[in-house]
């Protein structure tokens, strides 16, 4: 068998299942490949080996557009984690809470956001100021500011660059913090820490699924929650980013 081996002897609890569950709800929307799982337990996956090669423009508008496939797939709820899998959501290395939630807004502010700022708090990635600015965002956001009536899509919910594998074949995805969320999430997450062809993505994703208007001015809201993850664990400079996003939120919130 022809396999990639990621260990990891302190994994807690459904460490690994979580990620397989992930993977295989995201490969059963038939959008965007997804590497396959050959074998799981608690102290390691089993997934299949990808060769990799050069970014271009045709596969950065195919996976957009098979992005936008996999969105439509859906979830049940924002926050709803893989059918069948009743264990933690982890983003990295760092756990996250599941959901049930009809309000996206009330879900991302509390279980994305909020979840993480007393934890930046505690490790100094975030000042108490800064922690103020996030909070304050996260009151439109939690009251349904930026709700609408687009259902739950099925996130990959970790999608920067470096979860984005190039193949001979096209893109392929791995290491998803896979869940029922908004579409616009993974677009921005993209966004965040650069992505080749990023507009060729964009264009292939919008000639499959059209974006609403102005989400591109939303990208700092939904980079609110990347930001807090960095913040806890990569320093103060992702605690500054943070509050400027929420500085931007606050400003779209107001407009």
């Amino acid at each position: 068998m022809d396999g990639f081996t990621k260990t990891r002897a302190d994994a807690p609890p459904g460490f690994f299942a979580a990620e397989a569950a992930g993977l295989r709800w995201l490969a059963e929307a038939q959008g965007v490949r997804i590497v396959r799982v050959h074998d799981v337990d608690e102290h390691r996956i089993v997934l299949e080996h990808i060769r990799t090669t050069r970014p271009d423009a045709a596969s950065a508008r195919a996976f957009g557009a098979g992005l936008a496939v996999m969105h439509d797939a859906g979830a049940v709820a924002f926050g709803a984690p893989p059918p069948g899998w009743s264990g933690p959501n982890f983003i990295g290395r760092r756990e996250q809470p599941s959901a049930q939630e009809s309000s996206w807004g009330a879900f991302y502010a509390r279980d994305r956001v909020l979840y993480f700022v007393e934890q930046a708090l505690r490790t100094g990635g975030l000042t108490a100021a800064q922690a103020g600015v996030v909070r304050a965002a996260c009151e439109p956001i939690a009251a349904g500011v930026f709700d609408d009536d687009d259902p739950p899509a099925r996130i990959h919910g970790d999608l920067w660059a470096g979860n984005v594998l190039w193949s001979p074949e096209g893109v392929v995805l791995i290491d998803p913090a896979a869940h029922g969320g908004h579409r616009e999430t993974d677009l921005a997450m993209l966004a965040l820490f650069g992505c080749p062809f990023l507009e060729q993505v964009y264009e292939g994703y919008e000639g499959q699924r059209a974006l609403r208007p102005g989400w591109r001015a939303r990208i700092p809201l939904h980079q609110l929650h990347p930001l807090a993850v960095h913040a806890v664990g990569h320093g103060p400079a992702y605690g500054s980013a943070l509050a400027d996003a929420a500085r931007e939120t606050l400003a779209l919130a107001g407009s």
